[in-house]
């Protein structure tokens, strides 16, 4: 980040590695104090390794999520990682969050989390980018990794990129798995493992994935993901190709992701 990093730094810890490298990330770039909020069932067990204070708190707990980082002084926070789909069906809400998702007219992660990020705002903690401290991180233009692509699976991301982008932009998903000019699934409130490997049975091998940010991408939440998990799924359903938006996806573990697609042929590129 531009400006010099803040003493005390909050975590919302969602599931995966996210969280552990964006402490580490956070870390070397001198903040002082790292304070974590984590769920469970969600948030890996290892967090309190990489973080000086851990808050365990059952997902829809708002009043204690505010007060843990009201208590530790936390003025500035990172939401890293997801919360699985099936989890959101099980909230079970406090009453401050039973009050916020009342007043939703659209129950979606932009909405949730943009609420969520608002009643963070009345108790003076400010959201930061999900790309804060990983920067470096971000997928720059051009192939990353794999044998460049064939003209017709250049046909094909340039078809699904559109597809995507329109997805997004309706707030269903961000991915889409194609094959030879035919979209084989679209990603929904299932996410992109799951769509992978409907898109990948149907596809049986060969197939090519596009997974972009929404138009109007709010960079504090859900920016779009490739992590190791994405590329051993990818690798099981015999996927050929991964185009990602350059300067808006996050390549965490950037040479595993390297290493694993080259051993899969997988082509990673992004645009």
């Amino acid at each position: 980040m531009a400006q010099a990093p803040p003493q005390i730094l909050g975590i919302i810890a969602g599931n995966g590695v996210y969280p552990r490298i964006l402490a580490a990330a956070a870390r070397k770039a001198g903040v002082n104090k790292i304070v974590a909020a984590a769920f469970t069932n969600e948030t890996d067990s290892s967090i309190d390794k990489h973080v000086d204070v851990v808050e365990w708190l059952r997902v829809g707990q708002l009043s204690r999520l505010l007060k843990f980082f009201r208590e530790h002084e936390v003025h500035l926070a990172i939401m890293a990682g997801q919360i699985a789909p099936k989890n959101l069906f099980d909230l079970r809400p406090d009453v401050k969050a039973l009050v916020v998702l009342a007043k939703l007219k659209q129950r979606n992660a932009e909405s949730i989390f943009t609420a969520i990020a608002d009643e963070l705002k009345k108790v003076d903690v400010d959201l930061l980018p999900a790309t804060t401290f990983l920067e470096d991180n971000l997928a720059a233009k051009g192939l990353i990794a794999g044998a460049k692509l064939s003209r017709a699976e250049e046909e094909d991301v340039d078809l699904a990129w559109n597809v995507a982008k329109e997805i997004a932009r309706l707030d269903i998903g961000q991915t889409i798995i194609i094959k030879n000019g035919t979209v084989l699934a679209v990603e929904a409130f299932e996410g992109t493992n799951d769509a992978i490997k409907r898109g990948g049975a149907l596809a049986r091998e060969g197939a090519v994935m596009i997974k972009v940010a929404k138009p109007n991408q709010d960079m504090r939440f859900d920016v779009p993901v490739i992590g190791v998990e994405t590329i051993k799924i990818a690798a099981d359903a015999k996927l050929r190709v991964i185009a990602v938006e350059s300067g808006k996806t996050l390549l965490l573990e950037r040479d595993a992701i390297v290493d694993l697609a080259r051993r899969a042929n997988i082509s990673i590129v992004a645009r």
